[in-house]
Order: C-alpha cells, then sequence, then structure tokens
C-alpha cells in the first residue's frame, strides 16, 4: 500500500506531482479531530509547523519543511514528541546569494524604473535619471551564515569592500565583524540582509540604522520580512531617508503593504530568490531523499535532533 503524507500547508505544484508519483497525498484541515495514521508531514519554511498541530497527529514521525529557515518550526516540541524534521539547507546557498547581488544592482542602477522608462515612451523627450556606483563601495550583510559568506564573497569579488555582522564574531572568516548593526549601516553603502527570522531578529532593521544607513544607501533583503520594520522603510524611502531597496521578502506574503507599488526607488521581488530550473530541482531530489531514508531508517539531517 502506498503510503500517506499528510500536507500541513499548501506546497508548489513540482513538489506536489513529485510527492504524488510515489505517495498518497493528504490535505491537513487544523480545525479537525486528532489524525492517526500519518507518520509523515510536508510543509513549508512560511508557514512551518507548531505543537498544536503535532498534539492533533499522535503518529507522526518525520517533518519535512521545504526551505532553510526553521523560526516557524517549534523544533523543541517536535523533539518532546519524537518527532524528526528535515529541511533543505545548502540547496539554494548559491542562487539566494545570486538573487541578492542581482537586486543590488537592480535598486541601485536602477534597472526596473529603466525599463519602466523606456517601455513608457519616455525616452525620446526625457533624461533617466542617475544611478549609484557600486564598484569599491562598501558592502554590509547580516548575517554570515552560508547564505551571507556567499553574498559576502560575491561582494569582494565585485571590488566592495565587505564588513559584516551577527550574534557572535566568526574568526575564520576574512571579513571583518562589526557587533553593531547601526556601526555597520552607517559604513555600509549596501546593507544585505541574509539573518534567519525569528524574535531575535523581528524589526532589526529600523528607523535608527535605516538613518544610518543614510540617503545614498540601499537595503536589500533576501531574509525574511519580520527583519525589517516595514514602516519605517517605507517612509525611508518616501522621504530619500535612503536611496533605494532590492526586497524578495515582506511582512506579509503575498499581500505586501501596497505603498511599495507605489514607489519607484525599490525593486520589488515575489519570494523568488530560490526560484531557477536547479534549484528546484535539487531541493525536490533533497526532500525525496530525506523522506526515504527515513523510511529506510537510514541517517538524514534532523533539526530537532537535540533541540529539548
Amino acid at each position: 500500500m502506498t503510503e500517506s503524507i499528510l500536507l500541513l500547508s499548501p506546497i508548489p505544484a513540482d513538489l506536489r506531482a513529485a510527492l504524488t508519483q510515489r505517495f498518497t497525498l493528504v490535505e491537513d484541515k487544523p480545525g479537525e479531530a486528532p489524525r492517526p495514521g500519518p507518520r509523515i508531514a510536508v510543509t513549508m519554511a512560511i508557514h512551518g509547523a507548531n505543537d498544536a498541530q503535532f498534539a492533533r497527529l499522535p503518529d507522526l514521525r518525520l517533518v519535512v519543511s521545504q526551505g532553510t529557515g526553521l523560526e516557524r518550526v517549534d523544533l523543541p516540541a517536535a523533539a518532546r514528541r519524537g518527532i524528526a524534521v528535515a529541511y533543505t539547507p545548502d540547496v539554494m546557498t548559491e542562487d539566494v546569494a545570486d538573487a541578492a547581488i542581482g537586486l543590488m544592482y537592480a535598486a541601485a542602477r536602477r534597472v526596473a524604473e529603466a525599463d519602466r522608462f523606456v517601455r513608457a515612451g519616455r525616452w525620446a523627450k526625457e533624461r533617466m535619471g542617475l544611478g549609484l556606483s557600486l564598484h569599491r563601495k562598501a558592502a554590509g550583510i547580516v548575517g554570515l551564515g552560508k547564505i551571507g559568506q556567499a553574498i559576502a564573497r560575491r561582494c569582494a569579488g565585485l571590488g566592495m569592500d565587505v564588513a559584516w555582522t551577527g550574534p557572535r564574531p566568526k574568526p575564520d572568516q576574512p571579513w571583518p565583524f562589526i557587533p553593531d548593526i547601526r556601526a555597520l549601516a552607517e559604513r555600509s553603502d549596501v546593507l544585505i540582509l541574509a539573518t534567519p527570522g525569528g524574535a531575535d531578529t523581528d524589526r532589526l532593521v529600523d528607523a535608527a540604522v535605516l538613518a544610518a544607513l543614510g540617503p545614498r544607501g540601499v537595503l536589500v533583503n533576501i531574509a525574511r520580512g519580520s527583519v525589517v520594520d516595514e514602516e519605517a522603510l517605507i517612509a525611508a524611502l518616501q522621504a530619500g531617508g535612503i536611496a533605494g531597496a532590492g526586497l524578495d521578502v515582506f511582512a506579509k506574503e503575498p499581500g505586501l503593504d501596497p505603498r511599495f507599488l507605489g514607489l519607484d526607488n525599490v525593486v520589488l521581488a515575489p519570494h523568488s530568490a530560490s526560484l531557477t530550473v536547479e534549484t528546484r530541482a535539487a531541493l525536490i531530489a533533497r526532500i525525496l531523499s530525506d523522506i526515504e531514508a527515513f523510511r529506510d531508517g537510514r541517517p538524514f539531517l534532523d533539526a530537532a535532533a537535540g533541540a529539548v
């Protein structure tokens, strides 16, 4: 008999198709009574999984989360209940780093605005506004995990002066550590956010950080929308407190604040930094591999191990 997999959240069509070839998929309904039976559940990092869901699923032994962030998965609760948590770190590192660089150039060099300028027929009548050069400028990276390191390497390769901040120094890394994010923003021409979400980073980038970045500074966010105080960011973009922003993530998705849509100095992306043909194939392969490892009793990376 084909094993059932419980879907705790909506999942992308390509992942659904791959799972359907091997398993019977069952949609979860959070308001339902306890559901015995399913051993495996799949969710998305943006939705996560919590103890209330675990309590309704007495036979659950594996949660697979698509994505790198685990802040919305209750790892201690999973560990207490004997539920392993697989996820997809590393798979999307390089493509997300590429996207961060793309957003940096798009915002600083006004790429999306220039496209709209040409399409609107304005080129024959007007002169396009000036962008900002990035060569020999300073890049500040907030969060130097694997994605942050990949971004830092790219910035350094472009001739930028790289520094970073995070919870603690990493002496093995070649770039200067700046313990205070405001100080990092003040020395940076571009501030790139690559830190995890969660309570520790909630609205880490606030009005004071944006003021330190300044009117010729650019903010790039490929981390989580929660890391930025969006009211402060919108105010800074509207008033010229910063030069521009490139945003792949928002506090509410997909229903982002409509005020962003009226701003020419912000480049908007639909949480698509990891969406390449190559990354999707690798990510789905990783999910299938981890599920099969669990079913066969073979080792796999369990994020819940030791979480209690």
